[in-house]
């Protein structure tokens, strides 16, 4: 069994529900979802001008390889709704492979770690919840260490609810 660190999100439509039902989505087609976090409510980052964001991060244990992972999680998004039109714009569901165990993956349709953790408040924030101790594989610091040491300074908000 592998074990992969996804984020998922979304700022449109019913944001809860739409958090619920993909991870129904990814419990049914890439594994048994084994830790959440809670759901946080953050700014959005990029373009700022749209609606917050609902995220979560969660740990699943799956048989699937990196790119077939990849490959199911864009088709879970395609079936939510989800239309790639602007980068970093509005969305109904984000899912992000953020680690798949201690794997580095540099292809040009998938890169993990992801790129990007280090540097967003909105995706340490829930894995240091989930995962304080667990040791970027590219940065060899602790998330908890690469939280400490964020720039990133939008405010994420807990909510007093979990789905």
């Amino acid at each position: 069994m592998n074990l992969a660190y996804l984020l998922i999100g979304g700022n449109l439509g019913h944001k809860e529900w739409h958090l619920t039902q993909a991870k129904q989505q990814i419990a049914s087609f890439c594994g048994s979802i084994i830790k959440s976090s809670a759901i946080y409510e953050t700014a959005a980052w990029g373009i700022t001008e749209q609606p917050d964001f609902l995220n979560q991060v969660i740990l699943i244990e799956t048989l699937l390889h990196p790119i077939d992972l990849l490959s199911t999680i864009l088709q879970i998004e395609t079936n939510a709704g989800r239309e790639r039109t602007e980068k970093f714009g509005p969305r109904v569901i984000d899912i992000d492979i953020l680690f798949y165990n201690n794997l580095v993956v540099a292809l040009p349709e998938l890169d993990i770690p992801h790129p990007r953790i280090a540097e967003r408040r909105f995706v340490l924030v829930p894995l240091v919840e989930i995962a304080s101790d667990f040791i970027h594989p590219k940065l060899n610091k602790s998330l908890a260490e690469l939280l400490e040491k964020c720039i990133d300074q939008l405010p994420v908000h807990k909510k007093t609810y979990k789905i």
